[in-house]
């Protein structure tokens, strides 16, 4: 290989390293509050659903928002409640409380993160369901919100 092009190709697996690396408090585009701030959005996300405040829960939502679903995504975090309002509650309550384990972020950029978990449904005499979750945070003028939401 020529000089130049071994150069050329070094510094190129360089830059891919450095860009799939997760993202760590040290070195990271991200500082330690953001984690905490996204993390804290999340807990308080779940603790909202289980107390009965489907807007409370939605609130981690940039009003950009897109969710994927299995017919494929559904923008506006008005739909999502409308299908979060039929399928998880019933008369104002949600049918079963949530939990999230596993989670994990990863810094993309400076106002940027991708949030991996892994949620649960328990409880109401229903049987348990859970899945994973992929949630794209961007830092905005009112915080960290979630400007995108792969949940299966």
């Amino acid at each position: 290989m020529r000089p130049l092009a071994c150069f050329f190709s070094v510094t190129v697996a360089v830059a891919l390293v450095a860009c799939a690396s997760p993202g760590v408090y040290e070195g990271s585009a991200l500082q330690a509050e953001d984690y905490g701030r996204m993390q804290t959005a999340l807990k308080a996300s779940a603790d909202a659903w289980n107390a009965g405040n489907l807007s409370g829960h939605l609130e981690i939502y940039d009003a950009s928002v897109t969710a994927m679903t299995k017919n494929g995504p559904r923008p506006t975090v008005a739909a999502i409640e409308a299908s979060f309002r039929s399928t998880y509650f019933r008369d104002g309550k949600p049918k079963q409380a949530l939990r999230m384990e596993n989670v994990a972020i990863r810094s993309l950029a400076r106002d940027a993160a991708l949030m991996t978990g892994r949620f649960v449904l328990s409880g109401g005499g229903e049987p348990e369901q859970s899945g994973w979750f992929t949630l794209v945070w961007v830092r905005t003028p009112a915080g960290w919100k979630v400007v995108h939401d792969h949940t299966s």
